[in-house]
């Protein structure tokens, strides 16, 4: 009886060791397949996927445009900085020229992103890999929302190719894009409050549209729930009860309209593709970014005009204005809310009268990414 509890002691101990290699191997196996499935984008911003037919791809003006714009910078080597910056700067200060020469590197990636998403070419997602790695390798985030809004574009990029990337990029970008959502927030956190100066005003919608759109492609549930709780903090504390804006106030300019809501309708929309509807969100004083819209329609319909920076407070208006940079005197150009109301029409279809108005078609990145308008 003994030598047979032995016997299957010993053959116990032999289906262990034999099972520990495999059991190992396992293990591994899923600690590989952790970090890619963590890595997978979830926000799903554009509606891209509905374009995937070569019927569509030739019969929309909008796409064929947007794909041979693309196809013209296929061999095209990054353009990727440690560092941008425009802010505060006119052209041919400091390193403004050379930062506006490389942000185009992040309007090519959405644009390329977009271009295989309707085609299924795979030259369009090799394109996207190259700019994407080169971009979130090199560039080091400075935390100045005006320098780094043009990042909107390489968050949509990595939100419609994750899936389909090289794990080292994945991997990369979703780092980079942890780094950079957390990095605003702490910012913003760190500030007395009330919120004041660049914290109130324009500043502080790129700021939020940057946090959203990470948040919501990371699906991060800690970094969303930030995001809307400093969305609604900003509403009040930007826009007024009658819907008008900080920027107005201090600005005397649409232009600065326009720039303060077009990012806060932008983090809406992509707030909007996980069941959250930020265009009524209210404000402590019971202000919306729908008042904000309605308020700017009758001058984007022309019914009201505006003479621009007429009695702004800010020396930096005065100095573009010198300068003879066009928008910064004179009677505002309805056409410069053109994007705005087209990103608004996405939310709510009441504004795809104005939208139409100002233009029939919506820019091309748009138009292939989002192509009808909300109902």
């Amino acid at each position: 009886m003994a030598r047979k509890v032995r016997l299957m002691q010993s053959r116990a101990e032999v289906a262990a060791r034999s099972w520990r290699p495999a059991y190992a191997a396992l293990l591994a196996g899923a600690a590989v397949l952790l970090p890619l499935r963590e890595a997978q984008a979830a926000m799903n911003f554009c509606a891209a996927p509905a374009l995937q037919t070569s019927e569509r791809t030739n019969a929309d003006p909008g796409v064929k445009a947007l794909v041979a714009n693309v196809q013209a910078h296929l061999n095209e080597q990054p353009h990727a900085l440690a560092k941008l910056h425009t802010e505060g700067t006119l052209p041919h200060e400091g390193i403004y020229d050379q930062s506006v020469e490389a942000e185009k590197d992040l309007d090519l990636l959405r644009d390329a992103a977009l271009a295989w998403r309707a085609t299924s070419d795979d030259r369009f997602l090799k394109l996207v890999d190259r700019l994407l790695y080169a971009w979130v390798t090199t560039y080091q985030p400075s935390f100045n929302p005006i320098d780094e809004t043009r990042f909107e574009g390489l968050i949509l990029a990595y939100d419609m190719t994750a899936s389909a990337l090289p794990v080292k990029t994945r991997n990369a970008t979703m780092a980079f894009l942890t780094k950079f959502a957390n990095g605003y927030i702490t910012q913003i956190d760190a500030q007395p409050r009330p919120l004041t100066g660049t914290f109130r005003n324009n500043w502080q919608s790129h700021r939020i549209k940057l946090i959203a759109m990470a948040a919501f492609t990371l699906d991060n549930r800690k970094m969303i729930n930030a995001a809307q709780r400093l969305f609604v903090e900003h509403i009040g504390d930007n826009i007024a009860p009658d819907g008008s804006t900080i920027d107005f106030r201090e600005r005397d300019a649409l232009h600065y309209v326009t720039y303060d809501l077009q990012p806060l309708v932008t983090a809406a929309l992509a707030a909007r593709r996980h069941n959250r509807n930020w265009l009524q969100e209210k404000g402590a004083n019971g202000a919306t970014l729908l008042a904000a819209l309605n308020w700017l329609v009758p001058f984007a319909t022309g019914g009201q005009t505006h003479e621009e920076f007429v009695h702004s407070n800010v020396e930096f208006d005065a100095k573009r204005r010198e300068a003879g940079l066009p928008g910064y005197s004179g009677q505002w150009d309805p056409k410069h809310a053109t994007e705005l109301f087209h990103l608004a029409a996405r939310l709510d279809g009441r504004f795809t009268p104005v939208a139409l108005q100002l233009a029939p078609t919506p820019p091309a990145w748009l138009a292939v990414c989002l192509p009808l308008p909300a109902r």
